[in-house]
């Protein structure tokens, strides 16, 4: 068996690498190191923006006469916290009563190995792909995502790059192995509203103009009503308050300013741009009831600020794929997987404007925990999973 094929060896080499966000650590030099010896020819773009790191990506394609498949993860990974409180040290991958400690076991450097083990198995038994398979890993899924798949998509596409089908390794399972395969995702937008007041001696307010009451109206408009019951395929839409910011120390003194950030998760009854206007609407109403604003006429003085990128909703109904992969689970596990949109954002929400796209991977239970952890017989079966789906799609 070729040292790629297996996955824990992989693994335990990818972990090796503190390829904290926005750094590579040596984990893309190890996926090459993984991948050339099959045969793939590998490139290695760095991708800029004013105001972000610099981040390098990686790209990997062995070619054949067939379909086109690629398979998209992340090496980057998020802090390990207090160091002192792992088990074992986060860059060690040591084995524990059958689990491998270490930052990005689940997430996702474990997929990676996995699927890179499928590939060196289904060629040690194939002479040649019956289609091309590429790898598009990136190096800032757990940061901004700006220089990362978004960009890495755009720069192969210009290639003349196209694919039929993509698989994102993340880990979708919340419970065991086969559990779950993610078919589509909720869509994520956040937004901060700014109140200004009028500064005051807290007992003379009539001479001030306190900002928390109309935030806390503002607030309350939208959590109530909900905003939808869910669809088909979707939960209901979701709005949380995720902080609420007055910068006050003084306990006398009315506050000039409050402000409160939220983040929406959107299922398919909404866009980006019609929830924004709903949420514009809601708040316009709200700012003109004078109900905890006694005496004021004038409706609350607010600003509304859209943070970053919103991600958009989607579903993917690719039949060859999802009944392919279900498949897939089902002959290695034994179990049928549930097709499910829950969850947060991932990189899927670029891969699904270039070719259907769905995530499965490891048990996600540990995921960005201190002493996260995989257990080594899940490798073994994600990897024989991986290698069953790869023959049948290309079958």
């Amino acid at each position: 068996m070729k040292s790629s094929a297996d996955p824990v060896q992989n693994l335990a080499r990818l972990i090796a690498c503190p390829s904290v966000t926005p750094l590579e650590g040596g984990a893309l030099t190890t996926v090459q190191s993984l991948l050339a010896p099959l045969g793939f020819s590998v490139e290695r773009p760095v991708f800029s923006e004013d105001g972000t790191p610099d981040v390098e990506n990686l790209y990997a394609r062995r070619s054949g006469n067939g379909p086109h498949l690629m398979f998209a993860g992340h090496t980057d990974v998020v802090p390990v916290g207090d160091e002192a409180a792992w088990t074992y040290p986060p860059f060690s991958a040591t084995i524990h009563n059958g689990e491998m400690y270490g930052r990005g076991a689940v997430d996702m450097k474990g997929g990676i190995a996995c699927f890179a083990a499928a590939v060196a198995r289904y060629l040690e038994k194939n002479d040649e792909l019956k289609g091309s398979i590429s790898f598009l890993i990136t190096g800032d899924e757990e940061g901004p995502s700006i220089n990362g798949t978004g960009k890495l998509l755009e720069w192969a596409k210009a290639k003349g790059e196209s694919w039929d089908a993509a698989i994102v390794g993340e880990p979708t399972n919340p419970d065991t192995l086969g559990d779950m395969i993610k078919i589509g995702r909720r869509g994520s937008l956040s937004g901060t509203i700014i109140v200004r007041g009028i500064q005051g001696h807290a007992a003379y307010p009539h001479l001030a103009d306190n900002p928390i009451r109309g935030l806390t109206m503002l607030v309350d408009s939208l959590l109530y009503p909900a905003f939808d019951k869910g669809t088909k395929n979707f939960q209901a839409t979701n709005l949380e308050v995720t902080t609420i910011d007055v910068g006050n120390p003084a306990v006398n003194v009315i506050p000039a300013e409050a402000s409160a950030t939220f983040n929406v998760r959107f299922n398919d009854t909404w866009t980006d741009e019609t929830l924004m206007a709903e949420i514009h609407n809601r708040l316009d109403k709200a700012a003109g009831r004078r109900k905890l604003r006694p005496g004021r006429k004038t409706p609350v003085n607010y600003d509304l600020v859209w943070r970053d990128r919103p991600s958009h909703v989607f579903l993917t109904h690719n039949e060859k794929l999802i009944g392919t992969l279900t498949s897939s689970v089902e002959k290695v596990t034994g179990k049928r997987p549930q097709l499910s949109t829950s969850g947060g954002t991932s990189d899927a929400r670029f891969i699904k404007d270039y070719c259907p796209v769905v995530e499965f991977g490891l048990v996600g239970q540990t995921m960005h925990m201190v002493d996260e952890r995989v257990s080594v017989a899940d490798l073994e079966t994600l990897t024989q999973i991986y290698e069953r789906f790869i023959a049948d799609f290309f079958a």
